[in-house]
This record gives structure tokens, sequence and C-alpha cells, in this order.
């Protein structure tokens, strides 16, 4: 991975909980000498320090970038920590949900480079996917650099406008959740049709773990790879017909689902 001029000007984590450090653990993994990472967090976890990442101590003067990676109702408490790097060539990068670029540049300065990211929560396991966007005055080779570090987590996309945030969070950001939530329904199902709880939890995991691998890996569509394994006539196309109603099936379920993520995300949009 190219990480530019950051062994020579330094990088600041705010916040090191769940998604800050599995974002370090893999800028680590990846080769980004710790002794160019500084993270504040009066938590930080022991191993960060143990492998040579300075923690909660003095600050470089002009770092190539900031990650904001603490929760919204921290922002407040921790902002003050960086609010000198406003205005300049450091270039602000948020993971925090909920909060606009106009809300950093009214903090920072209105020519404060901000990229505004949102990520997923299977990022704690380096199997998320990233969504991003930039004001105008983050250059083209800050950005790459963002993305770069972003895909430390998972799969990275660029965004044509911010305006498209919330629809992500209704989609990959809200998402996992309602995959967890399928595997309970598929495991208490299976209970319904006689089998032991434990079991139908390990069935239901397994196959939602199984099927989402394949359609990463495939070069086939979804709706190919829904077709291939279904039969005419047969067991699945008896489910199928049940879950593809266009009124009480999926389709229509999952578009009122991501629509009331995403309405929700604007209302709380600051």
């Amino acid at each position: 991975m190219d990480f530019g001029d950051l062994p020579q000007r330094g990088l600041i984590l705010l916040g090191c909980g769940k998604m800050g450090g599995a974002m370090l653990e893999g800028w680590l993994t990846r080769g980004l000498p710790p002794s160019c990472v500084h993270v504040i967090d009066p938590n930080a976890p022991m191993w960060a320090a143990a492998r040579g990442v300075h923690v909660n101590g003095v600050l470089p003067k002009d770092p190539s970038i900031v990650i904001i990676a603490v929760k919204p109702q921290m922002m407040g408490d921790a902002l003050p920590a960086i609010k000198a790097y406003g205005n300049g060539e450091t270039v602000l990068l948020s993971i925090a949900a909920g909060t606009k670029i106009s809300a950093f540049e009214e903090a920072f300065g209105a020519k404060t480079p901000v990229v505004r990211a949102m990520p997923n929560t299977p990022a704690a396991i380096g199997q998320g996917i990233t969504a991003y966007c930039r004001n105008a005055h983050v250059s083209d080779a800050r950005l790459e650099l963002s993305r770069a570090l972003l895909s430390a987590v998972g799969k990275t996309v660029a965004l044509e406008s911010e305006d498209q945030i919330d629809a992500v969070t209704g989609v990959s950001g809200s998402g996992p959740a309602y995959v967890f939530h399928m595997i309970e329904a598929l495991a208490a199902a299976g209970v319904e049709q006689g089998l032991s709880d434990e079991m139908a939890m390990e069935l239901a995991v397994a196959t939602v773990a199984g099927a989402g691998a394949l359609a990463a890996s495939s070069d086939e569509s979804a709706t190919q790879l829904r077709i291939n394994v279904t039969s005419p006539n047969g067991t699945t196309q008896a489910a199928l017909e049940v879950l593809m109603d266009p009124e009480t099936g999926f389709p229509s379920l999952m578009k009122r689902a991501v629509a009331a993520a995403a309405d929700r995300s604007r209302e709380l949009g600051v």
C-alpha cells in the first residue's frame, strides 16, 4: 500500500474503539510505520502502544491526515484536541455517522479539506465496505490516500455527492443488522419445522455466510445465482414464490426498510 507522505508527516487517529482499532490494525499489517501514528483515546487498547504507536502523547504539527473515529455524541469533547489542524493542508477524514462535511467546515474553517466516509461493522474483521466523498479542498492525491487508508478494512466506493450518504446508510451502513435479523428469522423457522435451536442457528449462519461469500467471489450476478439454485417446481421455487411476492415479500419489505433507515439518517444529519 502506498502511504504517500504519512511516514514523514504523520497520521492522527482520534478514537481507537472497534472501528478505529480495526483500521489501525489494518494499516500496521499493510506496512505503515507505527512510529508515524498518533492515537488520541483515553481508552486506547494496550496493544497499540506495545506495537510502537504513539498514544496520548505530543502530536505532530502538520500531519497529513486526521481520522475522526469517535461516536457522534463524543464529538464535542473530542474535537478541541485537533482544532489547530483546520484551514490548512491536513485532511480531516471522518467516519463518524451523521456528521456532515458542512459541520466540520463550520467547526474547523471553510477551507479545511474534509473527506466523509461511511463504513459498516464487518470492517471490524476486514470485510467491510466504505463509501466516501470529499469537499472541494481535498486534492485527488489526498483523496486517494484517504481511500487507501479506508481500504485497510474492506472495499471502498466513491460517491458522486454527499447526498448519497443517507442511501448508503440505508443499504450498507444499517444493512448488516438486516442480515443478522434474517439469520434469526431463518433459524426460528427451522425450529418451527422440528430442528433444535442450536442446529437451526448453525445452519442459518453457515448458509448466509456461504451465500454471501459465493456472491462476492462469483462472476455471475445475484439474480443468476438465484436462478442457478432454483429448480422448476422444486422446493426453492416454492419458497421464493413467498419471498418474492411483490406485496408481502422481500422486494416491498426491503424498499420500506431501506427508505426508513435513509429517512432517519436525513433527520439525524447535522
